[in-house]
């Protein structure tokens, strides 16, 4: 334990080390602690004073213990680990101050659970803050994505209802491989019988999740992100062709997997081939990279790294 510890994160320490060691004496946890026996029973009086009843039994085989009937959670934080995640929350989910939110209500509990100097300064950070909102996220329901993890967990097909962007409804059966977030989405990567191939859903378009009976083998050593990246890459809009001057696995490393596909074309070229609906994403993208290249197929994006490439020349200024 450092020695600039708080008192309060010392008294959680003494609270773990006499749930996991009923009967450990004074001088014992004065050891784990590295402090003195004063200190260690100091320790033992705020957990007392926080309500917790710590009982003190006298002789050779007595030492301290909690009270008959109390229930802890099993995982004790300190304040600091309690706002860390409380920020952590409000970062990921606006709504978590809303007691009625699933989140919101989680949370609540969580903090319930704590002792109450713990969990006070956390609540007020809970309650004061209002973050702006992520207006990019797009969180599913929470009912519909359990469902979907645990029909991958029990590799169990599902029959899927879905809204499509433009708001056309159908619903099919498929194999659910695994459910991956990517910057801020949720994703459902699966396999469509129907179509016969692998598709990739937006789990906040999902209306609806049924179990089926029929069970399923996913891809043996499936990357699940690698694949969704993969699958993200085509069927755009604009088909793209570029050549990069530097061989593949010099690369590889700098080329994001949403680009598009790789490929040697010799020891010191590379070829990537991919689609995107937003040129202008994509020329910032290879504009990163560190190696010269040419765009040899979509004229919107030639058109675009230009408009790019000028910005920055005029942005520069003159020599």
């Amino acid at each position: 334990m450092p020695v600039d510890a708080s008192p309060t994160a010392r008294a959680l320490l003494t609270l773990e080390l006499i749930q996991g060691a009923p009967g450990i004496t004074a001088d014992r946890l004065a050891d784990k602690l590295g402090v003195t026996e004063r200190a260690a029973r100091r320790y033992v009086g705020i957990l007392r004073e926080a309500g917790l009843p710590i009982e003190s039994i006298r002789g050779p085989y007595g030492g301290y213990r909690l009270g008959r009937g109390v229930r802890l959670p099993p995982l004790l934080f300190s304040a600091a680990e309690v706002l860390g995640l409380v920020m952590a929350v409000l970062d990921g989910h606006h709504d978590a101050s809303d007691a009625t939110d699933p989140v919101g209500s989680a949370l609540g509990k969580l903090l319930r659970a704590l002792p109450e100097p713990i969990a006070e300064q956390a609540e007020a950070v809970r309650r004061t803050t209002a973050p702006a909102p992520d207006r990019a996220a797009a969180r599913p329901s929470p009912e519909l994505a359990t469902a979907l993890v645990q029909a991958c967990a029990d590799r169990r097909m599902v029959h899927l209802g879905y809204r499509s962007e433009a708001g056309s409804e159908w619903s099919a059966d498929v194999e659910p491989w695994a459910v991956v977030v990517r910057h801020g989405r949720w994703y459902l990567l699966c396999w469509s019988p129907g179509s016969a191939a692998r598709r990739a859903y937006r789990i906040d378009r999902v209306t609806s999740v049924s179990v089926l009976a029929a069970s399923f083998s996913p891809p043996p050593e499936l990357d699940a992100v690698a694949e969704l990246e993969a699958h993200l890459a085509k069927g755009w809009e604009f088909d793209t062709e570029v050549i990069i001057e530097g061989p593949l696995e010099k690369v590889r490393p700098c080329v994001p997997p949403m680009l598009g596909t790789l490929e040697a074309l010799d020891a010191e070229t590379t070829r990537l081939t991919g689609s995107t609906s937003n040129p202008w994403w994509y020329a910032e993208q290879l504009a990163r990279l560190p190696v010269p290249f040419r765009i040899l197929k979509c004229v919107e994006l030639q058109h675009t790294a230009r408009v790019v490439g000028q910005r920055l020349v005029d942005a520069a200024g003159e020599e």
